[in-house]
């Protein structure tokens, strides 16, 4: 019997943020590259002073948890923490945040996950040094599934050996899967993720992500204009088996397509100017997968409510902060 009922069971990572600014990095541009288009560069040997910190939370399970409490719902996050400091930090947050700590797993011995954040560039683009630490002994089980029942399970960025076993246990659960896979799943590539697409209901993307997933399942090299083409990754993607599909394009918007109808958000007030853009990923698909809630399924609501609410997270720094309560 379930003991405990939510509306979103987020899995994923959590982290500590210690983010600076450096506005003299070089950006290095490789069009040829279709998975790396774009690299951010500094002088080799080089001392780089370091004017603006910040310390702050992320991680895509914690991030999307603490977006959808802020939205009203009912939330939990299945994530991993060590025994640290860090990670008293970061459970204390979640507290903060109205998130439900009850499926956090503690990891003895571990050092909690935690990241060095670079933000650099006029538009406030960011690389990110990750530490996944505790994240990737993140378990799962039929036996911790049976203590809750959620309609939604938002799966985020997954790490460790054990990825797939965390995959295999979610996505047999009920509820509804919303997925935004991350590196180690995309390195894997279509032949890996592909029973788990065929279960997803929302899956969401960036660009560089949906053009990595592509080229795993087309083999052939694709010319750049093809594989570039939001249409053509949009509707490649949906033959994989998701029902919805949402790509964003930074400052281009973003489009989904549901196999019957293609909608597209353009960025509005392209002019206000973006303080820091980590987490906004995050905020804009969990923002988009509450408005499917919210809006009984109203694509084209879900996408403004999620516009809305990232283009106000770029105006703070960190991943959690600006969040706008939008419903």
């Amino acid at each position: 019997m379930f003991g405990r009922k939510y509306q979103f069971v987020t899995v994923g990572g959590a982290t500590r943020d210690f983010m600076f600014y450096d506005p003299k990095a070089k950006f290095l541009f490789t069009p040829e590259n279709v998975v790396r288009q774009k690299s951010l560069c500094f002088e080799y040997g080089a001392k780089i002073q370091v004017d603006e910190t910040y310390i702050t939370f992320g991680g895509g399970g914690a991030n999307s948890a603490v977006n959808l409490a802020s939205l009203g719902f009912k939330v939990a996050t299945l994530t991993a923490v060590g025994d640290d400091d860090n990670g008293h930090q970061i459970i204390n947050n979640f507290q903060k945040r109205g998130v439900d700590i009850s499926l956090i797993q503690k990891e003895v011995g571990k050092l909690s996950g935690f990241s060095f954040i670079l933000t650099a560039g006029k538009e406030k683009e960011h690389v990110i040094f990750l530490y996944r630490g505790a994240n990737d002994y993140l378990k799962c089980s039929h036996e911790l599934l049976s203590r809750f029942k959620t309609r939604w399970f938002y799966v985020a960025s997954l790490s460790g050996k054990k990825w797939q076993e965390v995959l295999d246990c979610v996505f047999s659960a009920r509820g509804y899967k919303a997925w935004n896979p991350g590196v180690v799943q995309l390195r894997a590539g279509y032949s890996k993720m592909r029973k788990y697409l065929e279960r997803t209901k929302v899956l969401a993307l960036n660009k560089d992500e949906a053009v990595e997933l592509v080229v795993s399942m087309v083999k052939e090299k694709e010319n750049n204009e093809k594989i570039n083409d939001i249409k053509y990754l949009l509707w490649t993607i949906k033959t994989m088996g998701p029902e919805i599909v949402l790509i964003t394009s930074g400052r281009e918007g973003a489009a989904v397509y549901d196999g019957k109808k293609y909608h597209q958000e353009k960025l509005k007030n392209k002019n206000k100017e973006a303080v820091d853009t980590t987490g906004v990923g995050d905020c804009f698909d969990s923002t988009f997968v509450a408005g499917l809630e919210k809006y009984n399924g109203d694509i084209q609501k879900s996408l403004k409510a999620a516009m809305d609410n990232s283009s106000s997270l770029v105006t703070k720094v960190g991943a959690q902060n600006g969040l706008k309560k939008i419903f």
